[in-house]
């Protein structure tokens, strides 16, 4: 038996945990404050995934994306250009992606992002300290004419909830659309880990061979089965 274990609780009550893998065979976990996953697996006798801790990791996205990239490119090897754009400060695909995409060599980034929300300072001393290059830019179409892939986030109004201002100041600055495409290479790709609110023009860009993100969310489908098939190895 599987237990998809969503909380709204400050954090996961090791009393709580123990209970449910009483329950289950392995548990999913969901919740909304950086870290959570992490203790709830110190005290779980089961098998944990962390379906994304907030602002921190989406551990099992990252390898659905990565998955996705090799398919549509056709390999890692060499060296792949991906731009992270978006919410980058709060945005936990980005930042998993980045730190899982580092174990490739010839791998580089370029951070596309609004101010408030540039990438964490933690990501990029982990890039530094592996020798990965990174660079920050506020010029997406110059971005998206240089990289083999084009990795959109949505900005989050739920992590504004305290300072809407910012929130204002950031929605909006960076769209896909069109005029995007238009300069994108013709073998890169466009990812967004969905869902969506307007950071993509569905109606110019959804057509486009390029759009890679209702196949990126297809093959979440086959990278989470074999995830759990072995959490259930016994």
């Amino acid at each position: 038996m599987l237990t998809y274990f969503f909380s709204r609780l400050p954090k996961p009550p090791k009393d709580t945990i123990r209970t449910v893998e009483g329950y289950c065979d392995c548990i999913v976990l969901r919740h909304f404050q950086a870290g959570s996953a992490r203790a709830a697996a110190s005290v779980s006798a089961v098998p944990l995934l962390n379906a994304g801790d907030g602002p921190g990791q989406h551990p099992t996205q990252a390898l659905l994306d990565v998955y996705t990239i090799k398919r549509e490119l056709g390999s890692l090897d060499g060296g792949v250009r991906v731009a992270l754009v978006g919410d980058l400060a709060n945005g936990r695909t980005a930042r998993s992606l980045a730190y899982l995409l580092s174990s490739f060599p010839g791998v580089s980034f370029v951070f596309v992002a609004p101010p408030v929300v540039r990438m964490g300072d933690d990501i990029k001393r982990f890039l530094d300290e592996r020798g990965v290059p990174w660079t920050e830019s506020s010029d997406l179409a110059s971005v998206a004419s240089q990289v083999d892939v084009l990795y959109q986030t949505r900005i989050q109004k739920e992590r504004f909830k305290d300072k809407p201002q910012d929130f204002e100041a950031a929605k909006g600055k960076f769209i896909v659309d069109g005029g995007i495409m238009g300069v994108l290479p013709r073998a890169s790709i466009v990812m967004h880990p969905l869902p969506r609110v307007d950071e993509i023009v569905a109606a110019e860009v959804d057509q486009d061979p390029r759009a890679a993100y209702f196949r990126q969310a297809k093959n979440g489908l086959f990278v989470r089965m074999a995830l759990l098939k072995l959490a259930l190895l016994k």
